[in-house]
C-alpha cells in the first residue's frame, strides 16, 4: 500500500508563471531578425542561459550577455521588460496551493536564475509555499535527481510522499526515477481531479 501524500511540488515557468502573450517576444523578434522563439532560446535555452540556471553566473550577468549578442545598448531594459510582459500568474493554480495548506506541505522545484526568490515576490507567490529549491541556488538543474533529493530532505518527506508537477516531459521522469508521484502539466489538465486520484484530499471551490 502507498504511503499517504504529505508533500505537493510545483514547477514555476510553464506552470504556476505562464507566457499567455507571446507578442512582446515576437515584435523583439522580428526586429531583431531573430527566428520564431529566438528571444526564448537566447535567453532561456542557451548555453548562457542554462549557466545562470546553475548558478555559475547571475542573471544580471546573463541579461548583460544577451543584450551584448543582440547589440541592444540601451535597448536592453526594454528588451528586458518586453520578454516579460507576457508572463502572468495562474491565480486559479495558486488557490489551488494555498488550498492545499496547512494540511500539505508544498514546495518549488525551478530551474531558474538566482533571482527566483525576487520573481516569485514580485508575483506574490513567496507566501505559498514552505520550500524554494531553485537551481541556481543548488547548481543543478532538473533533471537531476539529487535536486529533487534536496528538496525532499528539506520537507522532511519520502519520495512516495510527495507528487511533483511540470511542464517538461524530461522533468517528470527525472522525479519518477527517484519514486515521486509525477504529473506532466499541461493548461488544459484538471490537475484538482489528477492530485485527488493520487489521495490528495484537494478542496472543492
Amino acid at each position: 500500500m502507498s504511503s499517504p501524500i504529505r508533500a505537493v511540488l510545483f514547477d514555476v515557468g510553464g506552470v504556476l508563471v505562464r507566457t499567455f502573450d507571446h507578442s512582446g517576444r515576437q515584435q523583439w523578434e522580428a526586429r531583431l531578425g531573430l527566428p520564431p522563439g529566438g528571444a526564448e532560446a537566447l535567453v532561456l535555452n542557451s548555453e548562457m542561459g542554462w549557466r545562470a540556471q546553475r548558478g555559475e553566473i547571475g542573471e544580471e550577468a546573463l541579461w548583460a550577455w544577451a543584450g551584448e549578442q543582440l547589440a541592444l545598448g540601451d535597448d536592453l531594459d526594454a528588451f528586458r521588460r518586453d520578454f516579460w510582459r507576457g508572463d502572468h500568474v495562474d491565480e486559479s493554480l495558486v488557490a489551488l496551493v494555498r488550498g492545499l495548506r496547512p494540511r500539505y506541505r508544498t514546495a518549488i522545484i525551478s530551474n531558474a536564475t538566482d533571482g527566483l526568490r525576487d520573481g516569485l515576490a514580485r508575483y506574490g507567490l513567496l507566501d505559498a509555499f514552505d520550500l524554494v529549491v531553485g537551481s541556481a541556488y543548488e547548481g543543478i538543474m532538473k533533471p537531476h535527481p539529487a535536486i529533487y533529493e534536496r528538496a525532499l530532505a528539506r520537507l522532511g518527506c519520502a519520495a512516495d510522499e510527495a507528487v511533483f508537477i511540470d511542464d517538461a516531459p524530461a522533468n517528470v521522469a527525472g522525479a519518477n526515477a527517484i519514486g515521486l508521484h509525477a504529473i506532466l502539466f499541461t493548461p488544459q489538465l484538471d490537475l484538482a481531479e489528477e492530485l485527488r486520484r493520487l489521495g490528495v484530499a484537494v478542496p472543492t471551490t
